[in-house]
């Protein structure tokens, strides 16, 4: 199973001419290449169902993938479509409170991730201070993967430490993290190979005792 030449190609085509009149002109195109993403999403579920226990094969691909339609009414950015699929992958589709497999899927773009992206207040406050307590499992869980915790994205931290932790604290700035995600990139030759399922799946399998220590962190 692959991500199909076509589909990058219309990804490609759309990112050129971003408009209403042409994606019309085009929605055939649109059609199979969502088509195509949609059965390469439904094979992962039913891969991370034998996995991760928090995954099952009644999870819906339709209700994991995002809309290509963008909300532009508070955009600078008018494009009315995005030049891309994503997919986040978990028990409620792309709605969860909690840790979750995501898949960005764009010619030039494409990278998986799994982790918890900011968390809401509660869930923040029970991973930072699982990570207070007991770093020691988190780094275990990531090397177990192939990971480091320098690994993990700093995109989204703050500068200061966080309310009730001081700045000598060992770990302040894995605490100063407001997101707590691995991600990887990946090439569109990658995509293209008829492995791209087993490359994907291996990716993510990495990633599983992460994700493990966080729902730890959740009691979920």
């Amino acid at each position: 199973m692959k991500i199909e030449k076509s589909t990058f190609n219309f990804l490609n085509d759309l990112k050129e001419n971003n408009n209403r009149e042409w994606f019309q002109e085009h929605k055939g195109e649109y059609e199979a290449a969502l088509v195509n993403v949609t059965a390469f999403i439904e094979q992962i579920i039913d891969r991370l169902s034998d996995l991760d226990p928090h995954i099952n094969r009644e999870i819906s691909a339709k209700k994991c993938l995002f809309r290509i339609y963008r909300d532009v009414r508070f955009s600078k950015n008018k494009d009315p479509y995005k030049s891309w699929f994503a997919a986040g992958i978990s028990i409620d589709g792309r709605k969860l409170a909690g840790p979750e497999y995501y898949i960005h899927i764009e010619p030039e773009g494409t990278f998986l991730a799994v982790g918890y992206w900011r968390p809401e207040k509660q869930h923040l406050e029970a991973i930072r201070q699982e990570i207070d307590y007991s770093a020691e499992d988190l780094f275990k869980a990531l090397k177990e993967g192939g990971w480091q915790a320098e690994e993990l994205s700093a995109e989204d931290r703050l500068q200061r430490p966080p309310n009730g932790y001081a700045a000598d604290n060992p770990h302040i700035e894995l605490l100063k993290h407001r997101s707590f995600i691995l991600h990887k990139s990946l090439g569109r030759k990658e995509m293209e190979s008829p492995r791209a399922l087993e490359t994907v799946i291996g990716v993510y399998a990495s990633m599983i005792p992460f994700k493990n220590f966080i729902h730890q962190a959740l009691d979920q």
